[in-house]
């Protein structure tokens, strides 16, 4: 597959023109890849406005993931996710829907910044899940709020964080039987696609998806992708640039969109073959593991999600330990240690992290886990929320008020409490458990309405 990014910026690197456009480093390494990073001059195309080489690119990817469209995004799913809101509120527009959603509990705080901005309301889908990382939605209670809710479209997480993969297909038949979009946040899962059978939301009935390409591919941070699928209302398609242009910068890392490009070959290459290999390598340190005693979740194929205090570790003391021997994990809290691979994890390293984790002893098993959330009282809509004036303080002093801000970090990046619900006990007490000690709350004139 050719390489049209990579081929044009190459060439001018090799060049030797006299630099007087931007980057302000003009090509003379202090990292090292600075000859390679332009900006958008004649011949490099424009994102978003693409016609010449991004736009090919683009469409290379498109044929590989088996899209209708495929935009790259040099900053992430972020970006990605905002642009899906988008294209679901031009959606409710043109069906005369409510500018509603439904949407799993566990949404990165980017879905609620996203539609704090867009002015959408949010209609949660709770699951049946202990963990605020991971929301089980089943087909039944997607029919019972799709029907009684009427929303746009529902946006769901898959694969979460811990590695749960919702039941895409199911769902899917559900949103098309009411006509609400189904968007999925597959940042986490760019890599299914390319496993046979593919596990891609694109392939079980999405119709528009994200998927953060650095996160599992050899693509640099920030590389994500845009995918509207062919089910994916025709109008839309027009609409998709758009609606990335609106919130992405007009500075795009082309550093970024030559990996994104390069990536096109190695996916059309020995990707596909190196991850059947690494997935049954994970499969069978994954069996060993459960027959050594050890507690796992989740059903994604390239990562590892320990629930080691079954084995007498918390989450953090288990990503220390292995830190120590060398192996830095993904994310680690008090009840679940992540390890994400990718084909670029040799099978040695899959044996090493088997060998650091036998040579652990067992300790005596650690009870309980996060207290429960429950369904807080909303008083304010996120916009309403995020928007308000707010002043910070103590968690220990938040009790009765409403949130502002998510406060939290990423990763995870799920939020507790969502901005505009009311802090109680159970919220104060999962603040607690988490270590979130300061809380971004709405001043209290501005909790009695909204603009």
């Amino acid at each position: 597959m050719n390489t049209p990014i990579a081929d044009f910026v190459q060439g001018c690197a090799a060049g030797g023109a006299l630099r007087l456009h931007m980057p302000g480093h003009k090509g003379v390494p202090a990292l090292g890849p600075e000859a390679l990073d332009i900006t958008e001059i004649p011949g490099a195309d424009v994102l978003y406005h693409a016609s010449g080489v991004i736009a090919e690119s683009e469409k290379n990817a498109a044929a590989l993931f088996g899209s209708a469209k495929t935009l790259y995004s040099a900053e992430g799913s972020s970006l990605c996710i905002r642009a899906m809101l988008y294209l679901a509120l031009q959606y409710a527009h043109l069906t005369g829907k409510k500018p509603l959603i439904a949407a799993g509990r566990n949404a990165h705080s980017v879905f609620l910044s996203g539609c704090a901005l867009l002015g959408l309301e949010v209609s949660w889908l709770y699951g049946d899940d202990a963990s605020r990382l991971s929301c089980r939605v089943s087909p039944e209670e997607l029919e019972t709020v799709l029907e009684r809710e009427k929303p746009a479209a529902v946006y769901l997480t898959s694969p979460d964080y811990l590695g749960v993969c919702a039941e895409i297909s199911a769902l899917a038949a559900v949103c098309r039987r009411h006509g609400a979009l189904l968007l999925v946040d597959n940042a986490h899962g760019a890599y299914l696609r390319f496993l046979s059978p593919s596990r891609h939301p694109l392939d079980l009935g999405a119709d528009l998806c994200c998927d953060s390409a650095h996160k599992t591919l050899p693509v640099l941070t920030g590389g994500a992708y845009l995918h509207l699928s062919k089910s994916c209302p025709a109008a839309l398609l027009p609409a998709a640039e758009a609606a990335m242009r609106l919130f992405a910068s007009t500075s795009p890392s082309y550093l970024i969109l030559q990996s994104l490009d390069l990536c096109n070959a190695a996916l059309a290459g020995d990707i596909p073959a190196q991850l059947a290999e690494r997935a049954a390598q994970l499969d069978a340190l994954k069996a060993a593991l459960i027959a050594n005693g050890w507690t796992l979740v989740g059903d994604e194929p390239m990562k590892l999600t320990l629930c080691p205090k079954s084995r007498g570790y918390t989450g953090t003391e288990l990503a220390a330990a292995l830190q120590k021997k060398g192996i830095v994990c993904e994310f680690a809290d008090p009840d679940f240690c992540v390890c994400m691979f990718s084909p670029a994890n040799s099978a040695a390293e899959i044996a090493a992290l088997g060998r650091a984790l036998a040579a652990l002893p067992a300790k005596e098993s650690i009870p309980g886990g996060p207290p429960p959330l429950g369904r807080p009282e909303r008083v304010l809509s996120p916009r309403g929320a995020m928007l308000a004036p707010f002043e910070t303080l103590p968690a220990a002093q938040s009790l009765g008020r409403v949130l502002a801000a998510p406060n939290v970090s990423c990763p995870p990046a799920v939020p507790i409490l969502v901005c505009g619900e009311r802090v109680d006990e159970r919220a104060l007490a999962l603040f607690g458990y988490y270590g979130l000690e300061r809380l971004d709350l709405v001043l209290p004139d501005a909790e009695l309405g909204e603009d």
